[in-house]
């Protein structure tokens, strides 16, 4: 099923029960960090993908439940831009960007600069970039993104993911974008 942000009210509520309906969505595992606020709310993501100009703005969670059709079409977006592969992404990653917005009190497309990276792509980029690719990235295991925000200060945009405590940041500003990653809480 294909999601579109609902226009009205009425649209809305014929979305979500098509998706109840469909048994399209799961359970948020409760590993998910509380702070990042998981309410009754629908979470909305824009997202604009640097390398292949491709768009995509969804609901990928209707309040605690993550949307099955969501994820997949984000696992397509997210994929290695390199290689073509489709890697099963980390579905936290959305839970983080979605608390990055919230933190900012902005709502704003992200800029894509890496979702997922296969194994070869990683190597062949450890091996060109000077050891600016980490030999067991976890983009290789889509627990990963690389990230912008236009007219968002890329400090700003660091600090917000800091305060959320929900894995890894990496600030770029030489390369422009920050890291986000749902591993242990670490920043460089």
């Amino acid at each position: 099923m294909l999601l579109r942000t609902p226009h009205t009210r009425r649209q809305f509520l014929r979305t979500t029960h098509k998706l109840a309906l469909t048994g399209a969505v799961f359970s948020i595992a409760p590993s998910v960090n509380a702070s990042l606020s998981l309410g009754s709310t629908n979470h909305l993501l824009a997202l604009d993908h640097t390398h292949t100009n491709e768009r995509l703005s969804l609901v990928y969670r209707l309040g605690n439940q993550y949307v099955n059709s969501a994820l997949t079409r984000l696992n397509r977006f997210l994929r290695d831009h390199y290689s073509g592969t489709v890697g099963i992404m980390d579905p936290a990653l959305y839970d983080i960007l979605d608390g990055i917005k919230v933190a900012l009190r902005v709502d704003m497309p992200y800029q894509i600069i890496s979702g997922y990276r296969d194994p070869h792509t990683n190597e062949r980029l450890r091996k060109t970039r000077g050891g600016g690719v980490a030999k067991k990235s976890l983009h290789m295991q889509g627990r990963a993104l690389d990230i912008r925000m236009p007219g968002v200060p890329l400090d700003e945009l660091r600090d917000a993911a800091l305060s959320l405590k929900a894995g890894g940041v990496g600030y770029y500003p030489d390369s422009r974008f920050v890291h986000v990653d749902t591993g242990g809480i670490r920043s460089w």
